[in-house]
Parts: structure tokens; C-alpha cells; sequence
């Protein structure tokens, strides 16, 4: 089993700054993809980002350039730098790991931009 605990969330004005983490525990050897999705109200969940193990990275379009995934493998960690907010980056933000041939959920982190 894994668990995924993510923190970060809150209220942000656009134009501003937000970090998400995600630590990962339980029992692994390793963990291989982790990233970042998200799911506003009355849209389905979709991709955010995502990191190998190996530190390669792919973004959504529309998040490039202002959103920066980034990994601590020592500590079975992913990290959502998020700058630059506007108010359509409002949604919950899952985190997500892979595991062997499994995929693993976050409870998820309320993300909120006002305009």
C-alpha cells in the first residue's frame, strides 16, 4: 500500500505563487512516475504535470512555462511549483504515483484564484 498526502493548497490572488508537495509512504522500493492532476467543478480530472523517476518532465499546455514539477526521490516527494496563477487554475489538485503496475491517489488540495 501507498499513501499520498498532499499540502500546499490555499487561496491566491492571480498573478501569484503557490508550492504543492506530496510525500508518498508506506511499503515501496520505488516509486517510478508521479505528477499532478486536477479537477474543477464540473470538469473532468485531467493532467497537470508529470516527472519520471529519472527527473523527465511533461506539462500540460496550458500550465507550461508557469508551473514547474520537481522530485526528491530521497524522500519520496513531488513538488508543484505554481506561478503566475489565474483564476482558471482553480480545482482540486490530485497527486498521483506509480508503483509497479499500480497508480495511486491523493485526497487531493484545494487550489482557489481570485481574480
Amino acid at each position: 500500500q501507498v499513501q499520498l498526502v498532499e499540502s500546499g493548497g490555499d487561496l491566491a490572488q492571480a498573478g501569484g505563487s503557490l508550492r504543492l508537495s506530496c510525500a508518498a509512504s508506506g511499503s515501496f522500493t520505488r516509486i517510478n512516475t508521479m505528477g499532478w492532476y486536477r479537477q474543477a467543478p464540473g470538469k473532468q480530472r485531467e493532467l497537470v504535470a508529470v516527472i519520471s523517476s529519472g527527473g523527465y518532465t511533461n506539462y500540460a499546455d496550458d500550465v507550461k512555462g508557469r508551473f514547474t514539477i520537481s522530485r526528491d526521490n530521497a524522500k519520496n516527494t513531488v513538488y508543484l511549483q505554481m506561478n503566475s496563477l489565474k483564476p482558471e487554475d482553480t480545482a482540486v489538485y490530485y497527486c498521483n504515483a506509480g508503483v509497479g503496475p499500480f497508480g495511486y491517489w491523493g485526497q487531493g488540495t484545494q487550489v482557489t484564484v481570485s481574480s
